[in-house]
């Protein structure tokens, strides 16, 4: 399968949602809504949960099972409210001592007028400031598509998974495509030169651990052996953690970027 094939791949209706990666990992999730300021944007689910005996929150991008739904959840691309319901639910996390885990499948923030007028930039820097300042664990899994300041937003974290087939990036490759070459070379064309699939980020060290999948992908539900395995990774990965100094490994961690 070629990287072409591959986006095509995670960006299906058959791949699973982010919604669809909490239910199995997390049967107890107790969704919580709303920003307390305008509204609820299901294009991010928040809540908490239990990993094994461990108390969790979760926050999660859904873009939706069928096209129906993907509409509802504009495709994933949180609005402004969206990005403050995370903001609120860092801010309980560290209240209550719970490691924050993430799933990152989103293409970017919604860029629409209506987001610019309700914040939209505002509102993922303080998720950013707000991640930056917890005391406790954070780990982000990028479940597909890792796109620009929208993923940023919840990715800032401490320990990075990404499944093998995703991507993670600073932008869409149809807008690198737009931005470099003003469309006239298609992302088939240029795909190719882009190093932002898991195996191209874990050699420059943005990711921890690639979660393989099968040649076809990974499809719902997860088999329980391999839903076990990754609920038991996750468990050891806060557990070890939650043994270090976590704001100065988190600072260390983004310091080594600017070293390479």
């Amino acid at each position: 399968m070629n990287k072409f094939e591959n986006l095509n791949l995670i960006r299906s209706e058959s791949r699973p949602t982010g919604k669809d990666l909490v239910t199995q990992l997390f049967p107890d999730f107790e969704e919580l809504k709303g920003d307390r300021l305008y509204g609820e944007d299901p294009a991010i689910i928040c809540g908490i949960a239990t990993l094994f005996d461990m108390p969790v929150t979760v926050v999660a991008q859904n873009k939706g099972n069928n096209f129906e739904e993907r509409i509802e959840n504009n495709f994933g691309m949180a609005h402004p409210e969206g990005y403050r319901k995370a903001e609120r639910m860092f801010k309980l996390a560290e209240k209550f001592k719970r490691p924050v885990i993430t799933i990152i499948d989103t293409a970017g923030a919604y860029p629409g007028i209506e987001s610019e007028e309700r914040g939209q930039a505002s509102s993922i820097a303080s998720c950013l400031m707000t991640l930056s300042d917890l005391s406790v664990p954070i780990v982000s899994i990028i479940l597909s598509e890792g796109g620009s300041g929208g993923a940023l937003a919840l990715a800032h974290s401490d320990y990075m998974y990404c499944f093998s087939k995703a991507y993670y990036s600073v932008i869409s490759p149809e807008g690198y495509a737009e931005i470099l070459y003003k469309s006239q070379k298609s992302v088939e064309e240029i795909i190719d030169d882009l190093p932002i699939f898991a195996t191209n980020l874990t050699e420059l060290g943005v990711v921890d651990k690639i979660i393989e999948e099968p040649e076809d992908g990974i499809s719902m539900p997860l088999d329980e052996v391999y839903a076990f395995d990754l609920q038991k990774d996750l468990f050891d990965c806060i557990k070890s953690l939650s043994k270090k100094n976590i704001k100065a490994h988190r600072y260390e961690r983004f310091r080594k970027y600017g070293r390479k």
